[in-house]
């Protein structure tokens, strides 16, 4: 029910991932992305585990490079799946943060089911017209290179619906990208809409704009792997004046509700 891209952009550092599927709210599950780490699509009977798992695997991986104990990205796949009773009824791909790719698409899925890896991006979908929805993405994404990162997810998101994609028709569509942060650098979802890919690029076109790429810039800016953890317990500010808490008052004799 679902064409998707993952790739990894050496030029810039990005990764993400673009969606669409005739179903609700794609962006909510579909897509798992972490800076500097990689990024994964889990897709078909969709788990969102097997994204969260998947990343923390990736994240593992990329901190044990160059030891005896770095897996491959085929790894990750098989660590993911080896226990999941409804694998033949999951597709899921992931590229990491060299542009490794692997992908699995059980055989239980529903046709036109597969996927196609090459290095730094991935396109997989099931439930389509054709293998030409995917070949298409993946020419149009090979054929823009050098071009925005964010672009040529989106182009190839076009691409793989004009030739045909999800059979059973439209429903949402999103992108989410990440560059050197622990925020997503894009992360633009269109949950229910008759054309979702045209109003995903009518939000995209709308991000780029002056008014939101200026507020983008204001942001504090924090690498993933370098991020620690907020005190639950900080010191006083030195010098500082602590305001006393406020006793708060209820409008009601009444209990709240849960």
């Amino acid at each position: 029910m679902t064409f998707s891209i993952v790739a990894w952009d050496p030029s810039t550092q990005m990764t993400g991932v673009a969606v669409a599927t005739k179903h609700l709210a794609v962006g909510a599950l579909v897509p798992h992305a972490k800076a500097t780490i990689g990024a994964i699509a889990t897709q078909a009977q969709t788990n969102p585990l097997l994204g969260i798992w998947g990343i923390q695997l990736l994240e593992q991986r990329a901190i044990s490079e160059g030891t005896l104990d770095e897996i491959s990205v085929e790894d990750i796949i098989y660590l993911l799946l080896k226990d999941d009773k409804d694998r033949d009824h999951r597709q899921l791909h992931l590229v990491d943060h060299n542009g490794h790719t692997a992908a699995w698409t059980g055989k239980e899925c529903i046709d036109w089911a597969g996927h196609f890896t090459f290095p730094y991006f991935s396109v997989a979908g099931n439930m389509l017209v054709g293998e030409q929805t995917l070949l298409a993405m993946a020419e149009a994404y090979q054929a823009k290179e050098g071009m925005e990162f964010s672009e040529r997810l989106l182009q190839a998101l076009e691409a793989g619906e004009a030739a045909g994609g999800d059979k059973r028709g439209r429903q949402s569509a999103a992108i989410y990208v990440v560059n050197q942060d622990v925020y997503p650098y894009l992360d633009l979802r269109v949950d229910h809409h008759h054309n979702p890919i045209a109003e995903l690029r009518y939000l995209f076109e709308e991000s780029r704009k002056d008014y939101y790429q200026m507020f983008r810039q204001t942001m504090p800016t924090i690498h993933p792997r370098t991020t620690e953890p907020i005190s639950l317990n900080p010191a006083p500010w030195s010098g500082s004046t602590k305001a006393q808490p406020q006793k708060s008052v209820s409008t009601t004799d009444a209990p709240l509700s849960a």
